[in-house]
């Protein structure tokens, strides 16, 4: 399984979303390494259909995929909870699923 972790510096949240993906990944008991890239130009962003930060990519798909029609940017990324309020962090169940899904 190839887990990507891609985070613009500007955003705060990168931080404790990186510790949330390894927390979900230790209770699962996932032993993938986490590639972590920084995207830092336009073009980057462009590259890696980057539409905020953090996006986390698992076998190369976005773990909560942005709306069709979303642009990349260089800029923080909201996510909608299952509860409906909105986060700059994935939630922890939808990483889970994630990472469960991948593994089958």
């Amino acid at each position: 399984m190839k887990i990507q972790f891609l985070y613009f510096e500007d955003c705060p949240s990168h931080d404790k979303a990186l510790a949330r993906l390894r927390e979900v990944m230790a209770e699962v008991g996932s032993q993938s390494e986490i590639e972590i890239v920084k995207v830092e130009t336009d073009e980057e962003a462009e590259a890696w259909r980057f539409t905020g930060s953090p996006t986390i990519l698992i076998d190369g798909q976005d773990i909560d995929p942005p709306p069709v029609g979303a642009q990349s940017a260089l800029t923080c990324r909201v996510y909608v909870l299952p509860n409906g309020r909105y986060s700059p962090l994935p939630a922890a169940e939808t990483i889970r699923e994630a990472l469960l899904a991948a593994a089958r």
